[in-house]
């Protein structure tokens, strides 16, 4: 029996590998001669970067760059294991969880270091990218990263702009003079699971920007400067990024990156799931266990596990999850070609008690869930 085994990572608890081999073992218990294939997986958000280098046998490098405010911060990103896919994590760099409630300032904060990142991955000898820009505590259309890579941001005067959101009002010209040449024909791909459009009621300032510390008056200021960015983008760079869906992601990093690095936006668990190489992983397989730390309504909308049970029913393989918690609605995954789910917590425990066993917990239940398919081999045959 070939069993592929593709849970996602238990944020706060496990990496997706390690909870993939605690349920290798439970399934060993009872099948000793199966054959198991562990294939980490991650929908773009936490875990993605973890997944994506477990997955291929690379290695988690690091580099000091920029916070949102500017101040240094020891930062990873992934060396994948084809020595040719960097890995990058915006939120390393230039997320929210870098700043305190009292720091959140959507109109100064940068994405400068998220550029440093990818300096960093280019000097190693990295040109394809797989990025991640959940998270993000910045609202300036990917300008600091623009800067970090050499871009020219300039105003009426000639004058360089000030890194954040809010001088994107004064922009009047992009110069790609001193733009980093070794990123020129790079393939950037960017997990994305937003559509809204830079600017206006559903752009980046309105839906977000809130969540980052902007007032409603905040709110006007900064989608006018996207705005104005976005005019000047398409006058020098020929590129229109005002109305594309996913410009809006990350406070405007998406229409950056597409606008600077011609990227790509996808769902995020369609870019992590063809990067683990999932579908070859399906081929002759006869069950999939997957898994989250809850399963609930939000699971349904693109998450890990309902990725991969898509993926599963192509082929007529049977889906079973599993999760530290069941939540209000996780029987709808049954219609997104889940199978059954099943919790970990075997009794009354906390949620301390819960993450400090994970491990123990998930092997007890794949002995189980492996049991009950046993029984039923044993019926049909």
């Amino acid at each position: 029996m070939k069993i592929v085994i593709a849970p996602q990572g238990f944020k706060g608890s496990l990496t997706a590998l390690q909870i993939a081999r605690a349920i290798e073992a439970g399934v060993k218990r009872v099948m000793p001669d199966s054959e198991t294939v562990l294939v980490p997986a991650a929908d773009g958000g936490d875990g993605t970067l973890q997944a994506l280098v477990d997955s291929s046998g690379g290695t988690i490098e690091s580099a000091t760059v920029s916070d949102p405010l500017g101040r240094p911060v020891e930062a990873a990103w992934g060396a994948m294991g084809d020595g040719e896919t960097a890995v990058i994590e915006m939120a390393g760099a230039s997320g929210l969880a870098l700043l305190a409630l009292d720091e959140l300032d959507p109109l100064n904060t940068t994405t400068y270091g998220t550029g440093e990142l990818f300096t960093a991955a280019l000097n190693a000898g990295y040109r394809r990218f797989i990025v991640g820009i959940g998270g993000s505590a910045t609202n300036d259309a990917g300008a600091g990263l623009a800067q970090a890579l050499g871009i020219g941001l300039v105003d009426a005067h000639g004058n360089e702009l000030e890194r954040g959101g809010a001088a994107l009002a004064d922009i009047a010209h992009v110069d790609m003079t001193n733009f980093d040449e070794r990123l020129r024909g790079v393939e950037v791909t960017v997990a994305c699971d937003v559509n809204n459009p830079l600017c206006g009621d559903d752009g980046a300032s309105a839906v977000f920007g809130p969540q980052k510390g902007a007032t409603p008056e905040t709110v006007k200021e900064l989608d006018a400067a996207l705005s104005r960015f976005a005019d000047v983008v398409e006058g020098d760079l020929d590129v229109s990024v005002r109305e594309r869906p996913g410009a809006g992601a990350a406070g405007g990093l998406g229409a950056g990156l597409m606008a600077f690095l011609d990227a790509r936006l996808a769902a995020g668990v369609d870019i992590v799931l063809d990067a683990v190489g999932l579908d070859d992983a399906l081929e002759g397989a006869d069950l999939v266990i997957t898994g989250e730390g809850q399963i609930d309504h939000s699971t349904i909308f693109n998450k890990t596990p309902v990725g991969v049970a898509e993926r599963a029913g192509k082929h007529g393989i049977p889906v079973i999850a599993i999760a530290g918690g069941l939540g209000a609605g996780y029987r709808e995954t049954h219609e997104k070609g889940i199978n059954a789910a099943f919790t970990l917590v075997s009794g009354p425990m906390s949620l301390d008690e819960a993450m400090a066993d994970t491990a123990d917990l998930l092997s007890g239940v794949a002995e189980e869930i492996m049991r009950t398919v046993d029984i039923g081999q044993s019926i049909n045959s």
